[in-house]
């Protein structure tokens, strides 16, 4: 009865976790946080100077003493401590905004697959030192397929693959678990290192991280029928240390990031080797699901679909699928607990 009180009163959350983006989600409010994985740290005094979007607008403009900083490095928790009180922030800052405020919130996280016990377990102690009531834990494939409707708790094969900004998971899934799966370092900020490395190589330029993601979103491609797309970027000579512009088209940004590209089809194809037979045949019937900011990379899908000889297509609203997914585990925990993370010291007894 008091579960049902409390569960009633409080502003239960679900959160995905990104190395670029933060979502949240509040039951019954739907997505009311969409923010950059971003803080700001004063390394004079150690006092975090600003979270989210304002700590965004800082990169790469700080004095020396002021650092940005993004506390999870490939999907998973690198300072705790920063980690902890970023989600703080949005956990106050999500009480501010809707009713309800007094009750400590239940929170379900989205997590990369195949993260160690220790790293769940810091980003569970993170929530609850955050202010979390309950912290439960799903890895982003699973919350991703539940996310986009997938029937994951009936004996059929889905298969997701979620291109995010640290970290791709691909996983195959069915009766509420993971069959097969791999989580790839190769994401949205590979794919920006690339082209960084690239315009260093072939035009001598030093381009920032924001330069590189900004042309990447513009007139990045992996299909050679787009051809003709072009953008200016600028960055540093490196020759002169002066600044200079330079012209790119989509050949170039196809050159910059094949080679990862390639190796997330490659990946693809070894979670599809360790699928059971039964499964794969229900994957070529029904497709694969493309999620995550990395699908809206031009002809992507189709890149795949004629690499492994299965039907790919990008999810409806790809960027919260996964935060979609927290949010119809928060709305029935008790009949969705079997897709949850599981703890060594939470396992049954034998």
């Amino acid at each position: 009865m008091l579960n049902k009180f409390y569960n009633f009163f409080s502003n239960d959350i679900g959160i995905d976790l990104g190395t670029a983006n933060t979502l949240v989600y509040v039951r019954g409010h739907g997505i009311v946080i969409n923010e950059p994985s971003v803080v700001a740290v004063n390394q004079k005094t150690g006092q975090v100077v600003a979270i989210g979007n304002e700590a965004k607008r800082m990169v790469g403009r700080t004095p020396s003493h002021i650092v940005a900083v993004r506390p999870l490095v490939e999907g998973v928790i690198s300072d705790f401590e920063i980690t902890e009180e970023m989600l703080a922030y949005f956990i106050r800052k999500v009480h501010k905004e809707v009713a309800r405020l007094w009750l400590r919130p239940r929170v379900v996280i989205g997590v990369p697959s195949g993260i160690t016990n220790v790293e769940i377990r810091a980003v569970r102690d993170a929530a609850k030192n955050a202010g979390a009531r309950e912290a439960y834990i799903v890895e982003e494939p699973m919350a991703a397929a539940i996310g986009v409707r997938l029937p994951v708790q009936e004996p059929v094969g889905n298969m997701v693959i979620d291109i995010g900004g640290g970290t791709t998971d691909i996983a195959v899934i069915s009766l509420g678990g993971v069959v097969a799966s791999k989580n790839m370092r190769i994401a949205g900020d590979r794919l920006n290192a690339d082209i960084v490395q690239y315009a260093r190589d072939e035009f001598k330029i030093l381009l920032g991280e924001k330069t590189a993601e900004d042309v990447k979103i513009a007139i990045g491609s992996v299909a050679k029928e787009t051809e003709g797309l072009e953008a200016s970027i600028r960055g540093r000579d490196l020759v002169t240390g002066l600044p200079r512009e330079v012209a790119v088209t989509d050949a170039d940004i196809r050159e910059a990031i094949i080679k990862s590209i390639r190796a997330l089809v490659k990946a693809t194809k070894e979670v599809i080797e360790e699928t059971p037979p039964e499964l794969v045949s229900d994957i070529m019937h029904r497709g694969i699901v493309m999620v995550g900011g990395g699908s809206f990379l031009k002809g992507l899908p189709e890149l795949f679909e004629s690499e492994i000889k299965i039907p790919v297509y990008t999810a409806e609203d790809p960027l919260i699928s996964v935060v979609r997914g927290t949010g119809i585990v928060l709305e029935d925990i008790d009949k969705l607990k079997d897709v949850l993370v599981q703890y060594e010291d939470e396992l049954p007894p034998q």
